[in-house]
């Protein structure tokens, strides 16, 4: 690990990108999601470092109504997006009474039940494909989620329990526990569930917390073989949080970081870095070892790091391409779940079915 940075990265890099159907050429890849804030309210009490949680009567603090999550589903599916990406905080109706009686009155007792019957909505009205970032889900949640979603998502974020400690980062955030992070993505693991997670750096974790969270994804892949996707996203500090006096990782260390998530996970898993997130810095991830941008929207913002602008997607093609990589988009389950069938519901594969093309990309046609 005492390799020079340049070093660690060309290594990282020097492994075989998954190339998918492409023998040819280096490809990375971005989808063209949607951005549901389906509801801000967590029953973490304090996360230092989120913008995106609002307690009840905070500016911004918001369940979207099932009129809402349409309208703004309608909107993404006319600008050409194809997947709706459902972000909220962690069962909020279990510390506000506010979040519960928004719930009785849709009908609902769970912020989970709720996520499930709007994907379902969102499946059937518009023919966006779900993916559902509810925060730490139970079994029974996630057989329902996976009859609407194409795929979900957690970030597993960081396996040290000594996050929790008091002063640090996961403190008074019960839903941050390792254990039931864990417990969720081996969940969806055994239901054949494709899924999305990832770390956090530079919110106080050291190199070997990092490492160790990043052979706990592996161990979980080799186990069931669904994880996706590995997203490694580096802290950004904003004005209004408790660790807007912390130092953010530089590039160096987020380059370092991702050499290493690809020498860890190997060549079939593919590795995200948000673009956004590095400003304009962002193209040298690549050297880096990942091979997908993420999402990027034409309609909504990032609402965990507001303050980051997406980048234009022509203006990405052209640094992607510089690289020598072909940018293409792909839907929310990767290609290489496409084609097995265990991995999508009927009604789900209907929609695939629609908008796949031949290589397991999204289709240049319209559907």
């Amino acid at each position: 690990m005492k390799m020079p940075s340049p070093a660690l990265a060309k290594a990282g890099a020097s492994i075989t990108i998954p190339r998918c159907f492409f023998q040819t050429q280096r490809l990375s890849t971005h989808c063209s999601p949607l951005r549901q804030r389906s509801a801000t309210e967590a029953r973490d009490v304090s996360l230092a470092y989120c913008t995106f949680r609002k307690d009840p009567g905070q500016p911004g603090a918001h369940f979207m109504t099932p009129d809402e999550v349409l309208a703004l589903a309608e909107q993404g599916r006319n600008t050409g997006c194809k997947e709706a990406l459902f972000s909220l905080g962690d069962q909020p109706e279990r510390i506000f009474a506010e979040a519960r009686e928004f719930l009785s009155r849709q009908g609902f007792a769970r912020t989970l039940d709720y996520v499930a019957a709007m994907s379902e909505l969102v499946l059937e009205k518009t023919g966006l494909l779900p993916h559902a970032n509810p925060g730490v889900m139970d079994r029974a949640a996630l057989e329902r989620l996976k009859d609407s979603n194409a795929s979900v998502g957690l970030m597993l974020e960081n396996v040290s329990a000594r996050l929790m400690r008091d002063g640090l980062p996961h403190a008074k955030a019960p839903d941050k526990v390792p254990a039931l992070r864990l417990r969720t993505i081996e969940e969806a693991g055994k239901l054949s569930l494709a899924f999305t997670t990832g770390i956090l750096i530079g919110i106080g974790e050291t190199m070997e917390e990092r490492i160790d969270s990043l052979l706990a994804i592996r161990a979980l892949h080799e186990k069931y073989g669904h994880i996706q996707e590995v997203i490694v996203q580096n802290f950004r500090a904003k004005p209004d949080i408790p660790m807007a006096s912390q130092p953010e990782p530089s590039l160096e260390e987020m380059l370092r970081t991702l050499a290493l998530a690809r020498l860890i996970l190997g060549e079939k898993i593919n590795i995200q870095a948000p673009p956004n997130l590095s400003y304009g810095d962002f193209p040298r991830l690549l050297d880096a070892g990942i091979n997908d941008w993420g999402g990027i929207s034409p309609v909504t913002k990032d609402f965990i790091n507001p303050e980051a602008a997406w980048p234009q997607i022509d203006f990405l093609k052209a640094e992607t391409e510089a690289r020598g990589f072909t940018l293409r988009e792909r839907l929310a389950i990767y290609p290489e779940y496409v084609g097995r069938a265990e991995f999508l519901s009927p009604r789900v594969r209907e929609q695939v079915n629609l908008l796949v093309g031949a290589d397991g990309y999204a289709s240049q046609r319209s559907p």
